[in-house]
């Protein structure tokens, strides 16, 4: 899924994703229990059906525990409408809330 989306983005994302250690990448599956929390987001109108890849990337990251989800998605992602909508549905389903920050937010330029 991620991997497709990133075939489509700008060679200096590729490369820079390409640099990562492989140490450092952590594959996951999207699992019934991701489907279903998406499906969730959706049934709560926090984003419409047509953003269902968001709300997928979201329920993983938020059933793996992941630290941050970084996007560059202002409109079904990094909004804080949105976010504090699955923040909301992830703490009424008894999973924890997410960090999600844009990419200024976590990169360190000074290096």
């Amino acid at each position: 899924m991620l991997a497709d989306e990133l075939k489509l983005s700008p060679k200096h994302v590729r490369d820079f994703c390409d640099s990562l250690p492989l140490w450092q990448i952590e594959r996951v599956a999207l699992t019934e229990e991701a489907k279903a929390l998406a499906d969730k987001y959706i049934a709560e109108k926090v984003v419409g059906q047509s953003s269902l890849a968001d709300c997928r990337h979201i329920a993983i990251a938020t059933i793996t525990h992941a630290d941050i989800l970084v996007s560059w998605n202002f409109k079904h992602i990094v909004n804080v409408n949105r976010i504090r909508g699955y923040n909301a549905i992830n703490m009424l389903m008894g999973y924890p809330t997410i960090d999600i920050r844009t990419p200024a937010e976590v990169v360190d330029y000074e290096k």
